[in-house]
């Protein structure tokens, strides 16, 4: 498989596995305007994983098609970022009336979309041209995502003693998962020699400011990273989430196989 292919593979599934995570939402949101605004977001992640699907079915050949890149892949081929297969969970979430917490799932948000805002912009010059239109369109979509995702940062963290507590368990709980972002693997090398990818390191300060600044606003603490093991969701290695995450999402498919709707 070609580093180009590989590539928007990760990005793909980046996309399918958060906007499979925030549909969970749907019907259960906090408000039914905020219900509708993570669907939405969902909507536009899934959207953005079709178009990847589709060029990377397009390079693969052998008939291979989106729906199969989606449904028909198991967990080791899988090359999203372990943190957006976590669950709605944080520290708090015992003290919580549900098992999803809204605090760690804008904290998520908002992490992952600071640093798709960057990677997008980047890639509107990639050598392919197909990729830089798809990051052209979806550089519009996560602007909202980020947008969206701030605006509740800053509400949480700066709002009632249990939302920022709620907000600083979150983003205590998930931000060593962010350490993967900077991590390379042969894949994003590739990619990036290729002239298609970004050179994620290069983009941690940029991201170290928009994060830093909100967490500022919201007057929540950065931790610090502790060090110790670094995820590797991005090369096949997953959490035990992510299985049941595509049990859910891949059923209907696999229990009707080429069924036409």
């Amino acid at each position: 498989m070609s580093a180009t292919t590989e590539y928007l593979l990760h990005l793909a599934d980046n996309a399918v596995v958060l906007g499979q995570r925030n549909a969970e939402w749907c019907g259960h949101g906090p408000a039914i305007e905020e219900d509708i605004a993570l669907a939405n977001v969902s909507l536009d992640l899934i959207g953005q994983a079709r178009l990847l699907y589709q060029q990377a079915a397009e390079r693969m050949g052998n008939g291979a098609t989106e729906d199969q890149l989606a449904y028909f892949r198991d967990v080791p081929d899988f090359r999203n970022y372990t943190l957006l297969e976590l669950p709605h969970h944080s520290a708090l979430v015992g003290y919580a009336k549900s098992d999803m917490d809204y605090g760690t799932t804008i904290v998520r948000n908002f992490l992952y979309s600071a640093l798709m805002v960057l990677v997008w912009d980047h890639l509107q010059k990639s050598s392919d041209e197909q990729l830089a239109a798809i990051a052209a369109k979806s550089l519009k979509e996560v602007r909202y995502h980020l947008r969206h995702s701030r605006d509740w940062l800053v509400r949480l963290g700066d709002g009632t003693e249990e939302s920022h507590a709620r907000a600083q368990a979150a983003l205590d709980h998930l931000m060593p998962y962010t350490e993967e972002f900077w991590q390379g693997c042969a894949m994003e090398q590739a990619a990036v020699a290729a002239g298609v990818g970004v050179d994620m390191a290069a983009l941690r300060p940029q991201w170290d400011t928009l994060v830093n600044d909100a967490l500022a606003e919201a007057t929540l603490q950065r931790p610090a990273f502790p060090g110790g093991y670094i995820t590797q969701g991005k090369e096949g290695l997953h959490s035990e989430h992510l299985g049941f995450l595509l049990s859910e999402m891949q059923g209907l498919a696999r229990a009707h196989p080429g069924a036409s709707w």
